[in-house]
Parts: structure tokens; C-alpha cells; sequence
């Protein structure tokens, strides 16, 4: 039988640090909005760089730690 308490936990921390990069960089623009004005679209290609970096090391990082488990029988 599959245990669930991985999943949850796996999605409560991608819910988490998504709505805290988002706040975070929401926050960091609109700081950048009042002082001087900085180009959204210098922004927004950042942004695509971090994610652009980002996704796929945390998927290679998923990929890992399910096979060292599912080698080590806890799966």
C-alpha cells in the first residue's frame, strides 16, 4: 500500500515555497517600482532564469531520492 504522508508533505512544501518565491519577488518588485522605476521585462526574464534553473534541479533532486528509496526498499 502507498503511503501518503510523503505526498502531503511534498505538496505542502512546494505550496509553501511557491507562495513564499512569489511574495518574496512580488515584494523585491514592487520595492523596486517605488524607488526607481526597473523594467518589467528585465524582471520577468529573471525570473524565467531562476525558474529555468530551479525546476529542473528540484525534479533531478525528486528523481534521486525516490530511486536511493526505492533501492532501499522503502518504497
Amino acid at each position: 500500500m502507498f503511503d501518503w504522508v510523503p505526498v502531503v508533505f511534498i505538496s505542502f512544501k512546494v505550496i509553501v515555497f511557491g507562495t513564499g518565491m512569489f511574495l518574496a519577488i512580488k515584494w523585491h518588485y514592487d520595492q523596486g517600482r517605488m524607488g526607481r522605476q526597473t523594467e518589467r521585462r528585465a524582471v520577468l526574464v529573471a525570473i524565467g532564469k531562476v525558474a529555468a534553473v530551479c525546476v529542473p534541479l528540484l525534479l533531478g533532486v525528486l528523481f534521486v531520492t525516490f530511486t536511493v528509496a526505492g533501492k532501499l526498499g522503502l518504497t
